[in-house]
């Protein structure tokens, strides 16, 4: 088995220094490409690597960008430079962003505030160039980890330089775009630069990351096809355009509207350090800064007799009546400043006892959202959310025993034992202003606030009994509260009581090794997610009215299983897995049908299963010498089995879950200097509602089937530089996701290094 194709997991999700002793890696092929840190042969879950080596010759410019062809997982990026990217992988959906773990070196990126698209991981605190390789931890069969890992858990692991370097990469982007009224380029660039060096004990890397880049339109102004007849006095206007929407209703669109077309800047540096007080004791410290500004311009389609671009009223389109709200057309702006922080101390014995301690601060330190109250030009009124003072902080203590060889005893067990400790808090001010671009805040709107905090031991034995036989248990307690949640209107505080839960949380795995290039697992565990702060106390203000999101909320309950068989074989390994994930009480944002009026908020749903299967394939030297495969084809159902807020979802499938996902990425090495990567990446059947009405999903608002196509040439004219041609969505796919996806992306790239 080729180290690259092992599937690579650290006992912790900390820099991975060392490998047991007892974990033997198989011979290497001299044109190996990519050599993983560590494996951990006690892993109770299916896991899929990705290396440096691979993802140098995909089109990457983001960090999310190195998952893009992972099995049965997805990655919801709108466009380059998506603040929005959120994983989507098995039974859990692109919205569902608090079912998924994100660690970089152990430090958690995860932003758990909420359960959204709006609250991706962090991603920039890691620049792509300092990444070393990608485990993704399928399903919440380790104790090492939350009920938060009920989707995924991504172990991000990053270099630290052996010597002197230092690095220099530019890249330019442009995409054609041509929807409704809009047929133009959108380019952007980004540029990074890092320097690092051991120095004696010392080792330390810091870098700079530059990205400008213009979205295509993200959404349009729709209203329903009317039928009343317009009216005298009613504007007649031209420029509107028709479409049967998501639920084959007729459909019209007045222009670009909400996100509209997306200008953002985001700035990102990175400094790490690292001390070796003795061969088996290190310490590590890391400071993370981004920083990002974004201008959402909205634009109407709408022109009087005159030509003037209309933006609201009453109008009248073919005969007959529109009306067009104030707001449609509201454009907005904003800039956010973060901070990550993050200390690491840990021992690095082979074998026998080891220490980690890991502690963790992510600050947002100075937020701002301004938002136009219409869409008319120039400096009118609107609102300003402030959003400092929010963020989370985390502390994890965890001793490991590794035995040397198996024996008698002790020596059997590699063992786990751990402390976890977590705390989020937000705290959302919004105001109104007489100036949305600039202006001061004038009076008070609403403000939402609230904490959470957990605080979780765990236990985990990876026991082999037998020659080839090893069983891996665990359980996991936490203790979750939430506290100090409360919505204000002016005049009007709305506190809620403070809740508390505690959950114990088993896991096993029995594995067993039929051959030397054979394995069999079978895995259970039981995994709670705790709501998050944004699910109970983060709701909607409108005028005078205030709709709460659920203080109640119960935590989402899921027993997952798993079958799998690992092959070893044609220089590369198979991975075949059965799972099944039986959630109760999932959070989701959905209308309660049962009480009148209806109420749409977080609820919790009864039940949802979800069943499947992937099959998966990774190699090196497949067929023939130099060229490199990653494939996959994964089914998956996820129905809604019981749901008392809303019985006529029942036996429906769940939201945004596809029923076939399938990747191939192909890479030719024609020698050390030059490859050439083609890649496909297929998405099937999934529905944007609970009741499954949306008949129509491949147009905006819909969420689509898709293939797209990409490609990659990388030369390297001398050992110290290269340069690379890329193209995404080689054959200009029109697809969505509500919004649309980026329509065919060119890329070019120089890089140099010291």
């Amino acid at each position: 088995m080729i180290p690259a194709l092992v599937p690579a997991f650290v006992a912790s999700p900390a820099h991975a220094d060392s490998a047991p002793a007892d974990a033997t890696l198989p011979a290497v092929s001299a044109n190996a490409v990519a050599t993983p840190r560590a494996v951990d042969p006690n892993l109770p879950a299916s896991v899929e690597t990705v290396t440096r080596d691979q993802f140098d010759n995909w089109n990457v410019v983001n960090t999310e960008d190195v998952l893009k062809y992972m099995p049965n997982l997805a990655v919801r990026k709108r466009f380059i430079g998506d603040l929005n990217s959120i994983i989507a992988v098995r039974g859990t959906s692109n919205t569902q962003s608090a079912r998924g773990l994100v660690y970089a070196d152990g430090l958690l990126l995860s932003n758990l505030l909420g359960s959204s698209y709006s609250f991706p991981p962090r991603w920039s605190m890691v620049f792509p160039d300092e990444i070393q390789q990608v485990d993704v931890i399928y399903g919440p069969f380790s104790a090492l980890y939350p009920g938060n890992s009920l989707g995924a858990t991504v172990l991000v692991s990053t270099r630290m330089p052996k010597k002197f370097e230092a690095d220099a990469d530019v890249k330019a982007f442009t995409q054609h775009f041509s929807l409704f009224g809009v047929n133009r380029n959108f380019n952007g660039t980004e540029a990074s630069a890092s320097i690092g060096d051991r120095i004696g004990k010392l080792s330390y890397f810091l870098g700079v990351n530059h990205l400008e880049n213009t979205s295509q339109p993200l959404q349009f102004a729709t209203l329903a096809k009317s039928g009343t007849p317009a009216k005298a006095g009613d504007t007649p206007v031209t420029g509107a355009t028709f479409y049967n929407n998501q639920t084959s209703t007729p459909t019209a669109v007045l222009g670009v509207n909400g996100e509209g077309i997306e200008h953002t800047v985001q700035d990102q540096f990175k400094l790490k350090m690292q001390y070796d007080f003795t061969p088996t004791l290190q310490a590590a410290f890391t400071l993370g800064y981004w920083h990002q500004t974004y201008n959402s311009d909205t634009s109407s389609f709408l022109r009087d007799a005159n030509g003037n671009p209309v933006y609201s009223g009453k109008v009248a389109i073919g005969g007959y009546e529109y009306t067009i709200p104030a707001a449609a057309f509201a454009p907005s702006l904003g800039h956010s400043e973060n901070w990550l922080y993050g200390l690491t101390l840990k021992t690095r014995h082979a074998t026998g006892w080891n220490g980690e301690a890991i502690a963790s601060y992510y600050d947002v330190g100075n937020s701002v959202a301004r938002t136009a109250s219409s869409g008319a030009p120039g400096n009118g009124p609107g609102t300003v959310i402030f959003g400092d003072g929010t963020g989370w902080k985390t502390l994890d203590l965890r001793t490991t025993y590794t035995p040397v060889a198996p024996q008698a005893g002790l020596a059997n067990h590699a063992l786990s034992f751990g402390y976890r400790y977590d705390n989020y808090f937000l705290d959302n001010q919004s105001y109104n202003t007489l100036n949305w671009r600039d202006g001061a805040a004038t009076s008070f709107a609403n403000s939402f606030v609230g904490k959470t905090q957990t605080q979780a031991l765990y236990a985990q034995d990876a026991w082999r009994f037998l020659p080839r036989w090893k069983l891996v248990y665990g359980v996991r307690y936490e203790d979750w509260q939430a506290y100090d949640g409360s919505q204000t209107l002016p005049g009007k505080a709305f506190p809620y009581s403070n809740a508390n839960q505690h959950h114990v949380s088993p896991k096993a795995s029995l594995s067993f090794d039929v051959t030397d290039d054979l394995s069999l697992r079978a895995s259970i565990g039981r995994a709670y997610r705790f709501p998050t702060v944004g699910e109970m106390f983060q709701g909607q203000i409108n005028g005078s009215s205030i709709i709460n999101n659920n203080p109640n909320l119960k935590p989402e309950d899921d027993l997952s299983k798993e079958l799998t068989a690992e092959w070893a074989h044609w220089n590369g390994v198979f991975r075949f897995s059965l799972f099944q994930d039986d959630v109760k009480n999932t959070i989701f944002s959905q209308t309660d049908t049962t009480v009148i009026p209806n109420v749409t908020n977080f609820q919790n749903i009864g039940k949802v299963r979800s069943r499947g299967v992937e099959t998966s394939y990774s190699g090196q030297d497949v067929f023939i010498r130099g060229l490199d495969l990653l494939a996959s084809v994964a089914h998956t159902q996820s129905k809604i089995i019981a749901n008392a807020q809303n019985p006529a979802t029942v036996g429906k499938y769940f939201y945004r879950i596809p029923l076939w996902r399938a990747n191939l990425a192909a890479t030719y090495r024609f020698d050390e200097r030059a490859a050439l990567t083609l890649a496909a990446r297929y998405s099937g059947r999934q529905y944007n509602t609970l009741t499954n009405t949306d008949t129509n999903p491949d147009v905006f608002g819909g969420t689509s089937s898709y293939t797209v196509a990409d490609a990659k040439f990388t030369f390297r004219p001398t050992r110290l530089s290269e340069v690379g041609i890329g193209v995404d969505n080689l054959f200009d796919a029109r697809y969505f996701v509500y919004h649309p996806y980026p329509g065919r992306t060119f890329y070019v790239e120089a890089k140099l290094r010291m």
